[in-house]
């Protein structure tokens, strides 16, 4: 079973996530900060890691550059959901190591494909 880890302060969006994966049968990890999203990411190597910009303690983009740094974490599939939808704030996203960049708010559907097409299925 593949492991999705979710990381985002707003508790509603993690739910949101939580029902739009329910028919791809993953296993979800999540945490409400950044500090909490990069303890899991290194602990549980997930297979996915979707990340919210901004969080407390760390933003998305510092623990996804942290996770590009390590060996063990550099190739895991980092998406990127955020509320930030500037063209400069998308390149510093991807200079820091996110694969995908998901404006919100994004449909459920959007979503899903992204991920089924990140994990391969």
């Amino acid at each position: 079973m593949k492991r999705v880890l979710v990381a985002d302060d707003e508790r509603t969006l993690r739910l949101m996530i939580q029902a739009t994966l329910k028919p791809m049968e993953v296993e979800l990890l999540q945490a409400c900060d950044g500090e909490e999203a990069l303890a899991l990411a290194q602990a549980e190597m997930p297979d996915l890691v979707l990340l919210d910009w901004m969080m407390p303690k760390m933003t998305g983009v510092e623990v996804a550059a942290i996770l590009r740094e390590n060996e063990e974490t550099k190739g895991i599939p980092i998406i990127m959901l955020t509320a930030r939808g500037q063209q400069r704030d998308e390149q510093a996203a991807k200079i820091a190591g996110v694969d995908q960049y998901l404006t919100k708010p994004f449909s459920p559907r959007q979503l899903l494909a992204l991920v089924q097409q990140t994990l391969g299925g």
